[in-house]
């Protein structure tokens, strides 16, 4: 406890301030996500408070953040058409899905999964945080100009005829599950059409409308339509925003920009009565946990998802530990990843309990807080205990922000969250690579790959395909790399290494001495099965110099394998010298050693090898008697 309080003026200020710069965000997120305000705010609050307790950076502040808020808008929005567009039906299945990243996350901490994370390739990680921005933009269009799919009467007509169509399948979708057959019981069928009302239709209409305006490519469409209904009150509220955020910033950065926007465009449009969008309700009193979780959750609602919980437990990963570093370069300390991953995990998985958003660690509010004095884990659950007080103090007040407010801010956050440092470097990156008339490097090729998919498709899978990509690239290189120095492309003559400079004159036209140099393994297989192509038609043995090459994994063991057998079908003795444990282990378990190379074709030093060639007169023997294997020792 002394440490927790050895600097509490520092950390109050700390958690003051980093829970100020939250707020305006934590709103604007939770409205973006399609759960409400105060859906963003009670994750705020909860994973602050828990991931500061039990997490293993002392400095960092958590919360909602743009990648994980945009991931989210996908789970959230996939699992809502499961449930025909009601919100309050998906949401034991939503929170579900956070719940169980956050158990993920805890898992991934206790398995010590922390350090690995920051092997992710950067260009993924540039592609992925560049795509989060343009989809923030991209979807905060609308709301900035004040239009709403829903609400355009000839927008939604267009949707009534499917709607009628869905709401009639619906019917009987729940007449089969109840056993009710239609040809046997008209009555009963007829009886629930009547549930296809004017009002029903509308609804289900203005619910297709939204979902096919949604995401990037649905605020593409609609677009033209959208600049054709401008609000224009909504889009100066907008654009204000925007303006004081940036413009603020250059008289001062002691109070946060974005909530001097939030309080000044909110107070003139509430003050003068403007007839602007508010955003949803935030409901009064102590957040309640929401036990339908418990009660109402269902395993099959989950399970197409779970990939999913594991992809936003990884990405809340990457994101604390990136901050993480952050606060270490600041403070001059260092964190414990694996226990920072449990501390966000239990926190994300309380918030979801509470029906809060999934977070991470938060590079400027922990910034923020890092620079007002806060120094210990007192100051991110200060942080968390501020954004609860002003939920109950101005919950109702809060209440009155209008939207267009958010989605300038969420505009600005989308800008920001770009990574113009791997956009900059595009140019001068070498282009290693052709696709088709172009040359561009492999880097930028995962990060634009990642890019477009994420944009245009679907954020968990990019990410996984862009893995793979810069996967396979790295191995490639490093295959190539490897075979270049290990010697194993194909060479008609390789440099003579210091102790064969005074092998014997009559050998060298009947004997081919091969260097392998670093290990053998998947990325070099192809060129070494290359192997026979570079004896010499006269030889008659091969020395396979075997010193260098440390390890072989199971691919190097099978083209080990059939390059052995093709030499002995060519009548070609190979002959080892100076093998390693690890290979000579694997080639030992299938038998290599001794039926393709007995013991006494292996040899500790060149020199012996040497002298057992010219003692027996090998050479001769293998031209007058073919291909021998059982030499005398």
């Amino acid at each position: 406890m002394k440490t927790l309080f050895s600097n509490f003026k520092g950390d109050l200020f700390g958690g003051i301030t980093a829970g100020i710069v939250a707020l305006p965000l934590a709103l604007a997120f939770g409205v973006s996500s399609g759960l409400g305000p105060s859906a963003g705010l009670y994750g705020a609050i909860f994973i602050s408070f828990f991931a500061a307790l039990f997490g293993g950076t002392s400095t960092q502040v958590s919360g909602p953040t743009a990648p994980m808020t945009a991931v989210s808008m996908v789970v959230i929005a996939g699992i809502v058409a499961i449930y025909d567009g009601s919100i309050e039906k998906a949401l034991p299945a939503i929170l579900g899905v956070f719940l169980l990243a956050g158990l993920f996350q805890i898992g991934l901490g206790i398995l010590g999964i922390g350090r690995y994370i920051r092997y992710i390739p950067y260009p993924v990680v540039s592609g992925f945080m560049t795509a989060i921005g343009a989809i923030i933009i991209i979807t905060q269009i609308l709301p900035a100009i004040g239009y709403y799919p829903k609400e355009d009467s000839e927008f939604v007509d267009q949707f009534k005829p499917e709607a009628e169509e869905l709401i009639l399948e619906n019917i009987l979708r729940e007449e089969a599950g109840e056993g009710i057959l239609v040809l046997e019981d008209f009555e009963e069928t007829i009886n629930r059409s009547g549930e296809i009302t004017e009002n029903a239709i509308l609804d289900e209409a203005r619910t297709l409308a939204s979902s096919e305006a949604s995401g990037v490519l649905g605020s593409i469409k609609v677009l033209s339509k959208a600049i054709n209904n401008i609000n224009w009150l909504e889009l100066i509220l907008a654009m204000s925003t925007i303006l004081i955020i940036y413009g603020f910033k250059k008289i001062t950065t002691i109070i946060p920009s974005t909530l001097v926007a939030l309080i000044v465009v909110s107070g003139i449009a509430y003050g003068f009565d403007l007839e602007y969008r508010s955003i949803e309700k935030i409901p009064e009193g102590f957040p309640m946990p929401k036990l339908e979780i418990f009660t109402k959750f269902k395993l099959n609602a989950i399970t197409p998802y779970i990939f999913t919980a594991l992809t936003l437990a990884l990405l809340g990963a990457i994101d604390s530990l990136l901050t993480s570093v952050v606060a270490d370069n600041m403070t001059k300390t260092k964190h414990n990843p694996n226990k920072e991953l449990v501390g966000q995990g239990i926190g994300n998985s309380i918030a979801a309990i509470f029906g809060g958003l999934p977070g991470a660690g938060a590079t400027i509010r922990t910034v923020v807080n890092i620079n007002s004095g806060g120094k210990t884990k007192l100051s991110g659950m200060l942080a968390g205990i501020i954004l609860l007080t002003i939920l109950l103090a101005i919950g109702p007040v809060a209440s009155q922000i209008p939207a267009a407010v958010l989605a300038g801010i969420l505009i600005t956050v989308g800008i920001s969250v770009m990574d113009y440092k791997g956009l900059r470097a595009i140019p001068s990156l070498p282009k290693d690579m052709k696709l088709g008339p172009l040359r561009l490097s492999s880097e930028v090729m995962v990060m634009l790959v990642v890019l477009v998919l994420s944009t245009f498709w679907n954020l968990v899978y990019a990410v996984g395909i862009g893995l793979i990509i810069a996967s396979l690239m790295f191995m490639k290189k490093i295959g190539d790399l490897t075979a270049q120095r290990s010697d194993v492309k194909p060479l008609l003559k390789e440099k003579s290494w210091a102790d064969e400079k005074n092998f014997p004159e009559n050998l060298k036209q009947d004997v081919f001495i091969k260097h392998l140099k670093g290990p053998l393994f998947f990325g070099t297989t192809s060129d070494f099965l290359r192997l026979a192509e570079q004896i010499p038609k006269t030889a008659r043995i091969v020395i396979l110099r075997l010193g260098r090459m440390q390890y072989m994994d199971q691919s190097g063991l099978y083209a080990m394998e059939e390059v052995l057998q093709e030499l002995r079908k060519n009548d070609i003795m190979p002959l080892f010298v100076n093998i390693l444990d690890q290979p000579k282990y694997m080639m030992e378990r299938i038998d290599i050693i001794p039926d393709l190379v007995p013991k006494e074709h292996i040899f500790k030093k060149f020199d012996e090898c040497v002298k057992w060639i010219e003692q027996w007169d090998m050479v001769d023997k293998v031209k007058k008697d073919g291909f021998i294997i059982n030499m005398p020792p």
